[in-house]
């Protein structure tokens, strides 16, 4: 595992990095939502939302130079995912229905949207296999190392990572976001904050942000839309997103480590002969662990005023 993932410089940058990309997006969103006070776990509909909407566009505006396309591939991805998010958003704002419910059936709908879509309106032109035609040269991401695989949608995610912290950290909507999240009555009677607005927002930049996911992965890697692009990454980015307490550069750090622990995978079932799913119990096992950590911690704190106090 440590050799598929950390072994060389180039597996690291080209392997761990690159995998790390799309959960560094959809960890991002998720962590956004969850300090909101909003379960959104519909991150892997928004991803392929995004996804869908920024092939569309790389496809259907082929002609446009490079410094007009990739920003439209990216801008129509990112209102593709909130336009996603914006049905449980509303169902929570204006009927009171629970959005986890909502977001996970929006996934659903998400990813047999996308199946459709490869193998009818989207199909290559051919129309053998499952998946559009790959983009032009001008819609693809940059290499951000030259001699190697990761482009520049790494950059990217950290830049959003970033701004994400300076928002929630300095700005008073990031205040709002952290209050409503915490207690939104008391925000709302002490703090005078519009609890609905402040969860409409978060909740759609949300989703805009695991639509762009989708676009960077597309635009960057794979260069087309395929059946199943995506391996669970919306789902993943609720336990990076935990595992790095909700906070955007911790979500950096959980997201290379588990892009490492996917790297890692193929090399030890390879090499090894340990199935790869082995991986996934190593994930269960990290997080039971930090959550029981935190159990632990939370406990002590309450039977004992004193340490609670320092």
């Amino acid at each position: 595992m440590l050799r598929g993932s950390i072994g060389s410089w180039n597996t690291f940058v080209s392997i761990t990095l690159v995998r790390s990309v799309p959960l560094l997006f959809a960890g991002l969103a998720v962590a956004l939502a969850f300090r909101a006070g909003v379960w959104n776990i519909g991150a892997e509909g928004q991803l392929y939302a995004g996804a869908v909407a920024g092939v569309w566009v790389a496809l259907t505006f082929s002609g446009l130079p490079r410094p007009i396309l990739i920003p439209a591939v990216l801008g129509v991805s990112c209102v593709a995912g909130a336009a996603w998010a914006l049905v449980p958003t509303l169902m929570r704002l204006r009927l009171g229905i629970g959005e986890v419910i909502t977001t996970i059936l929006m996934n659903f709908v998400g990813i047999y949207m996308a199946a459709w879509m490869v193998h009818g309106p989207l199909q290559e032109e051919r129309g053998v296999f499952p998946q559009t035609d790959r983009i032009v040269e001008a819609a693809r991401l940059p290499t951000l190392i030259p001699g190697t695989r990761l482009h520049i949608g790494f950059a990217l995610g950290l830049a959003v990572a970033v701004a994400l912290a300076f928002m929630m950290r300095r700005t008073r909507f990031g205040f709002h976001i952290r209050a409503v999240g915490a207690a939104p009555e008391a925000a709302a009677v002490a703090g005078r904050i519009d609890p609905a607005r402040v969860i409409f927002i978060a909740f759609l930049t949300s989703g805009a942000i695991a639509g762009l996911a989708g676009a960077v992965e597309v635009s960057g890697l794979t260069y087309a839309l395929y059946e199943n692009l995506s391996e669970g990454w919306g789902y993943t980015a609720i336990a990076v997103a935990l595992l790095a307490g909700l906070r955007p550069g911790g979500v950096v750090v959980t997201a290379i480590f588990f892009g490492a622990l996917r790297a890692g995978a193929g090399a030890m079932q390879r090499d090894a002969g340990i199935p790869a799913a082995w991986v996934d119990v190593v994930e269960a096992l990290v997080i039971l662990a930090v959550l029981g950590l935190e159990r632990v911690r939370a406990a002590r704190v309450g039977s004992d005023p004193g340490e609670g106090e320092r």
